[in-house]
Parts: C-alpha cells; sequence; structure tokens
C-alpha cells in the first residue's frame, strides 16, 4: 500500500488561492518564481512526506531565527539571553526600530531588531568567520545535512541592509552587544541566507518538537529545555503583528521568512513547512498560510485543542497467590502525565498495609513524563514504608532508575 499522506498534501496544496507578491525589496528575492508552491509534513520518526515542487531551494530567511536563538540559549543560557533579548510581543511590524523603554531590550528574537542582538551572542568572543560557522553548523544540525550560504542572495540583500544597519547600531548603542554593527549585519544577512528546501525545514521543525533531537540524525542539537523556550516564543512572537490571529485560527508555532516560508512545530507531533513566494501584507506566505490553516482545521493541529481524556492509565489490577503473600500486581499503559499518574496513586492509596508484594508491571508503558515518574516513584516508597516488596518489570526501560527515595531498587520481575 503507498501511504495517502502525500496524495492528502497534494491535494490541500492544489486547494489553495493565490494572491499577493513576492518581496521585492530584496532584488534577489523578486526574481522568485511566484507559482513555486510545496510542503513537507515531518513524523516523529524521522519519516518525511512532501508534494509540489520538493526540490526547489530557496533561502531561509526569517525562519532561521527560531533556531540562532537556540544556538544562543544552548550557549549561554536562559536567563543569560533573557538580559539581552525579551519575549514579549511587539505589536510592531518586523523591522520596527523599537527597544524596551524599562530596559533598552529588543522586545523578542523573533523581529529583526531582536533576531540581530541574538545573532551577537553566537560566540561574542569569536570573529565574524567563525560565528558564521558556528551558526551554519548549527542550523546544518537542525536539518540534518550540510547547509550552505547563497552567494547571490547574501550580495543582494547585504547591499540593500540599511534598515538592518540601523537597528544593530540602535542595540549597540544601548549596550546590547559589543562587536562592530557591520560586522554582526554581515553575519545576520548570511545567516539569512542559507539555502534550504521544503524537506529541510519539516526536519528543522520536528526537532524543535521533538525536544531538540533531530528525528533523521537521532542526535540531540539543543537541550529540551531550549526547544520548550524557542516555540513558546514563536508562539506568541513568530507571526509578528498577526501573531494573535495566527494562534487563534491556526495554533501551531510558526515563524515565518520573506522568502515565502511558513514553519511550524506540533510539540511531539510533527514538523511542518510551506513554501509559496508571494506575501500578504504581514510579509507572510499567502498560501502558505491557508496550508496551515487546513492542517490545523482539518488535521486537530491546534496546540489547544483539547486532548482526549487519561482514563485508562491503569490497565488491570490482580490479586495472585504467591509463597510471599497474596500479590497485588497493577499493569499500567500509554503514556504517563499528571493526570493518568494521579490516577495511579489513587489506586494505591486503596492497597491496605501489609507485607504481601506489590507489582508494576510497565511493559505497555511508553513514556514518563518527569512529574508521573516523581509521583510513581513517591507512590512505590510510600508502600514500601507499609510494608510491602516493590517489584518491578519495566523491559522496555521506560522508568530509568527507580530510586525509592533511599537508593534501592525495585526487586526487577524482568531481570
Amino acid at each position: 500500500m503507498r501511504s495517502p499522506i502525500e496524495d492528502y498534501l497534494q491535494e490541500v496544496l492544489a486547494g489553495t488561492e493565490d494572491g499577493g507578491e513576492v518581496a521585492s525589496y530584496i532584488p534577489e528575492l523578486a526574481q522568485a518564481d511566484p507559482e513555486r508552491l510545496a510542503a513537507a509534513l515531518c513524523t516523529a520518526d524521522g519519516t518525511v512526506y512532501a508534494a509540489g515542487d520538493t526540490a526547489a531551494r530557496f533561502s531561509i530567511q526569517s525562519m532561521s531565527k527560531p533556531f540562532a536563538y537556540a544556538l544562543a540559549l544552548e550557549e549561554h543560557g536562559i536567563d543569560r539571553v533573557l538580559q539581552k533579548v525579551g519575549v514579549e510581543p511587539s505589536g510592531d511590524s518586523f523591522n520596527s526600530a523599537s527597544l524596551d523603554p524599562s530596559d533598552q531590550r529588543p522586545d523578542n528574537p523573533m523581529i529583526n531588531i531582536g533576531a540581530i542582538a541574538t545573532h551577537a551572542l553566537i560566540l561574542p568572543e569569536g570573529s565574524r568567520d567563525e560565528r558564521d560557522e558556528r551558526v551554519r553548523l548549527g542550523l546544518s544540525a537542525f536539518a540534518g545535512r550540510e547547509l550552505a550560504v547563497e552567494e547571490a542572495v547574501y550580495a543582494s540583500e547585504i547591499e540593500t541592509a540599511f534598515r538592518n544597519l540601523s537597528l544593530a547600531y540602535l542595540v549597540r548603542s544601548a549596550d546590547g552587544f559589543g562587536q562592530d554593527p557591520h560586522e554582526i549585519v554581515e553575519g545576520y544577512t548570511r545567516q539569512c541566507a542559507l539555502s534550504v528546501d521544503v524537506r529541510d525545514l519539516a526536519v528543522m521543525a520536528m526537532t524543535l518538537a521533538a525536544g531538540g533531537v533531530n528525528p533523521v540524525t537521532t542526535k540531540r542539537v539543543v537541550s529540551a529545555e531550549v526547544a520548550q523556550q524557542v516555540l513558546s516564543v514563536m508562539t506568541m512572537c513568530g507571526m509578528y503583528d498577526a501573531a494573535g490571529d495566527w494562534m487563534t485560527h491556526v495554533g501551531i508555532p510558526a515563524k515565518s521568512g520573506v522568502s515565502g516560508g511558513v514553519i511550524g512545530g506540533l510539540p511531539g507531533q510533527v514538523g511542518l513547512s510551506v513554501f509559496s513566494p508571494r506575501l500578504d501584507r504581514v510579509g507572510h506566505s499567502v498560501r502558505g498560510v491557508q496550508v496551515f490553516e487546513r492542517f490545523s482545521r482539518e488535521m486537530g493541529m491546534h496546540l489547544l485543542t483539547s486532548p482526549p481524556l487519561s482514563v485508562d492509565a491503569v490497565r488491570s489490577i490482580t490479586r495472585t497467590e504467591t509463597d510471599r503473600g497474596q500479590q497485588r500486581s497493577f499493569a499500567l499503559q500509554g503514556p504517563l502525565r499528571f493526570s493518568s499518574a494521579e490516577q495511579v496513586l489513587r489506586q494505591f492509596e486503596r492497597v491496605t498495609p501489609g507485607d504481601f508484594p506489590v507489582a508494576l508491571d510497565l511493559s505497555r508503558v511508553t513514556s514518563f513524563d518527569p512529574v508521573a515518574r516523581r509521583m510513581v516513584l513517591e507512590g512505590l516508597r510510600r508502600l514500601r514504608e507499609d510494608g510491602h516488596p516493590i517489584l518491578l518489570a519495566d523491559p522496555k526501560g521506560v522508568l530509568p532508575e527507580p530510586d525509592l527515595g533511599d537508593g534501592s531498587l525495585p526487586e526487577r520481575l524482568d531481570a
């Protein structure tokens, strides 16, 4: 059987209505073929589906901003970066010349002034060439392949980078960075001129959505904490002064670029990308927005769609006569988060004190989040305090280092 997913992508692309204009203020982008249209979807295991003009290469432009932000966060930590760049929606256009009046920081790293300040944070003591290479290698790690700069796009942009130069000087005047503003704008422009296709972008988005691990290479690119921070800022600020409309209508953490691309990452589920060069008044791909709206509507991808309630975390509870007494066995299933772990604790509460064993079977559990792990281990610890020997079947290792509070581990049933 051939999967129908690519057919669906093609159907969605065919259902879009064109409009808008290509970006004309950058000469090289003004020459883009306005009829190009492509989309890609990357799943959590690295499978990529694509349709349309999938071979088309284009410059990443502002879609590079989340990934450069991730590199700065990984290098310096969230608190240090927050001292230089905020996380509040600006309410202004992407190239507005504004700093927060209270602390002289750019509002966020998704607008140009904040992205320039963010670029300066990457290898701040290094040369421009060293910084450029760090950015190129970092974004290549997100894409899972070597990316290169489109030199023609870079040359075209740097010739008309007067606005970005003025923003860099504004940040420099407020001690936002210590390097030469020309050097930073040159590096930032090269960052934006990296060449990608829709498959690259879908993998990059899924790397963020997978907690910082590239689903194709399986290599960790940034920490889960950094990935969460980036997706959070994309949710609030990624679509500029249309972020509110985007969040209510689409609800997927996203970022657009003036080359005509849009990326989105739905945590734990999918990375998405669309390419179509004609832009609306805000600077977003007209057909790209339509595709994302349809994904959200038809595929249930809105971030705030209520998930099914966790009602079946405890698959079964059995009593078995053993030479150690009447053993209670709890078989759990599915991914365990707070709500499902709370159900498990309620079942533990019903176990009367005694010296009979309590067994926990995790063979059908797919994952524990940190809160669920802590809750279940604390429940087991308290059962042991009530006198019960604790037995554990965890053949997939979903509950690593199950310390019961004093360095001791449960007896393994699957050893």
